[in-house]
């Protein structure tokens, strides 16, 4: 029975306080024999407290995990602190706290991200969107607007997403076309990965954003190595490729955070083995050529680079020949897209 609050028997100790007992960890609800059930503000302390030392956001964490679990939002767990956790949601939520202590990403863990305002599925198959991604579905909204506004003429406009991952950037672009333009007149967009499992969540992205809206024929999929299996050309070519030279890629995830190697290790050839260069351009100096040999005239290619290479993914535009070559930062006023038109 209830003897006690749980913040009181949570400065208990199993092993001291209760030899009898066989419990492994505080951790794995070792209170529940005094049948006592966490409240809403004694989870969110007590993943906060957990994270302190692991988490750069110790306090985020928690409220997103507890959220997830208990399906409240900000504000619930502000005014619903008393609100007591079933048994179950208690055991998933320390659970996650358990996994986000590893390093395990808070979106790997509940499964979901968001970006540009839309809810994204993400599995350790595919890079966690950022937020500074966000920047390149800006940038290409601008050039799509660009090409439709004041035209007259009926040709559908096509754009690819390159290393598309979990596929935020094309979606997100066609969604947000949908804002602006008439069904009739929205982009054909193709999300291409060399990764079959990364194409598989972006096919799942694109159910469950796209189908309510009847966007899904918008859309189609490639399996390929850059361009090598994608045929015509486009309007618009987007990518956020591997960029990170491959030392520091290697050394990222080392902290636990399970992101796939082969999505953020740029220091590759066109037949995966390693350059090394160290600058993490190796993708992208057999990405731009081949992009620029898929673009339309006029067309333009918009690709994400890293704010220590970024001037030189520009040259490598330059010398690929594209022209009005441009790079654009992010919010934090680093270095971020790299712009480039085909004359």
């Amino acid at each position: 029975t209830k003897t006690a609050p749980y913040a009181v028997l949570k400065t208990l100790q199993p092993k001291t306080d209760f030899p009898f007992c066989n419990c492994r960890s505080v951790d794995k609800t070792f209170y529940s024999i005094f049948n006592i059930l966490m409240t809403v503000q004694d989870a969110r302390k007590t993943g906060s407290e957990y994270l302190q030392k692991t988490s750069p956001s110790p306090a985020l964490d928690s409220d997103v995990l507890l959220s997830a679990v208990t399906g409240f939002d900000k504000t619930d767990l502000i005014f619903k602190r008393e609100a007591e956790l079933t048994a179950e949601q208690e055991e998933t939520f320390l659970s996650y706290i358990a996994a986000r202590k590893t390093g395990l990403p808070v979106a790997y863990i509940t499964g979901h991200k968001e970006f540009y305002g839309y809810d994204f599925f993400v599995t350790p198959d595919v890079l966690i969107p950022k937020p500074d991604t966000e920047l390149l579905v800006e940038k290409a909204i601008e050039v799509i607007k660009e090409k439709t506004e004041g035209c007259k003429n009926s040709r559908i406009l096509t754009v690819c997403d390159m290393c598309t991952g979990s596929g935020c950037v094309g979606i997100s672009v066609l969604l947000e076309c949908e804002k602006f333009l008439p069904k009739e007149k929205l982009p054909l967009v193709l999300l291409a990965d060399i990764s079959v499992p990364a194409l598989e969540i972006a096919r799942q992205n694109s159910a469950c954003l796209l189908n309510a809206k009847g966007l899904q024929e918008r859309v189609r999929f490639v399996h390929t190595n850059l361009f090598l299996s994608v045929q015509g050309t486009f309007d618009l070519i987007v990518t956020n490729p591997p960029y990170i030279p491959s030392k520091e890629a290697r050394e990222l995830l080392q902290d636990g955070r399970a992101e796939p190697l082969l999505a953020l290790d740029g220091d590759v050839s066109i037949t995966g083995d390693p350059t090394k260069e160290n600058d993490g351009l190796g993708i992208m100096r057999n990405l731009v050529p081949q992009a620029v040999e898929h673009l339309s005239p006029g067309g333009v290619l918009i690709a994400e680079a890293g704010e220590y290479n970024a001037e030189t993914a520009e040259y490598i535009f330059r010398d690929s020949g594209l022209k009005e070559t441009s790079i654009f930062k992010d919010l934090n006023g680093d270095l971020r897209d790299v712009f480039g038109r085909k004359a």
